[in-house]
């Protein structure tokens, strides 16, 4: 049996979160799991500083790898490859990124697309860990994603993303006890998961 390996979203919001949620995540059975880490309050200094595109394109990056080291000090081993690891690792992405730049220049494209792109790339699933239960779509939540929608809870270019390369992925509320641990078993657990192949209204 082929196990599909998962790259996991580590949002940037669960840094205050990390000593605790490493080790699940270090834990975890299974499966190759590629952590990309979100920039968390390293990248919202970026956004302060409003710099043009381009360089902010790659602060923000930078941001993300230096929030991927905090969590490699934590007990994730660090690869700069796009690989599908043996043990759970955590992406330093700067230099993949710099030598492949595969997503456009904007901010409207953050870790979240580029989480996306490393498992379209990798024929992965995506497990997003956030600080949110999901998307909400007309005030609740969204279980299941039927079409391509915005929202606050992911950067506006992913749901199109996943849409575009087929790409399966999960939102799940790491900060809920215990729910991170559960999806990573592959338990199901509140969230929304977004399948491009159940969208209604696809080509």
């Amino acid at each position: 049996m082929i196990v599909r390996p998962l790259v996991l979203k580590f949002g940037g919001s669960l840094l205050d979160r990390a000593p605790d949620l490493v080790p699940v995540v270090a834990s975890a059975p299974g499966r190759p799991i590629l952590v990309v880490p979100g920039g968390g309050v390293l990248a919202d200094a970026v956004r302060e500083l409003e710099p043009p595109p381009g360089a902010a394109h790659w602060m923000a990056i930078a941001a993300m790898e230096q929030v991927g080291l905090y969590l490699s000090s934590l007990g994730l081993p660090a690869v700069e490859g796009l690989c599908a690891p043996r043990a759970p690792s955590v992406l330093l992405p700067y230099h993949l990124l710099r030598e492949r730049d595969p997503l456009p220049h904007s901010w409207r494209v953050s870790s979240d697309t580029i989480a996306a792109w490393c498992a379209a790339e990798l024929g992965a699933d995506l497990l997003l860990a956030k600080s949110v239960d999901g998307i909400l779509v007309g005030g609740r939540l969204a279980r299941v994603l039927e079409r391509p929608v915005e929202s606050d809870a992911v950067d506006p270019c992913l749901v199109p993303f996943l849409a575009a390369r087929g790409v399966r992925a999960e939102i799940v509320n790491a900060r809920a006890p215990g729910r991170l641990a559960r999806a990573l078993r592959g338990e199901p657990v509140p969230g929304t998961r977004i399948d491009p192949s159940l969208f209604v209204d696809r080509a």
